[in-house]
């Protein structure tokens, strides 16, 4: 998930009206290692600029 400012590798968990609620979230940041956030991380929608969706991993 991209904001203007930072962008996060998260699961969304929830979605509740304008806010988006992530979990197992870490903070990705230009020229940095990813950083492990605690807890829940809440967004307002309107400052998503992208959403990107992974495929899910194993399956078959």
């Amino acid at each position: 998930m991209n904001l203007a400012d930072k962008a996060f590798d998260a699961v969304l968990w929830a979605k509740r009206g304008p806010l988006l609620v992530l979990r197992d979230v870490e903070l990705l940041e230009a020229g940095r290692q990813a950083q492990p956030v605690d807890g829940e991380v809440v967004v307002e929608r309107a400052r998503v600029e992208f959403i990107q969706v992974l495929a899910a991993k194993g399956g078959g």
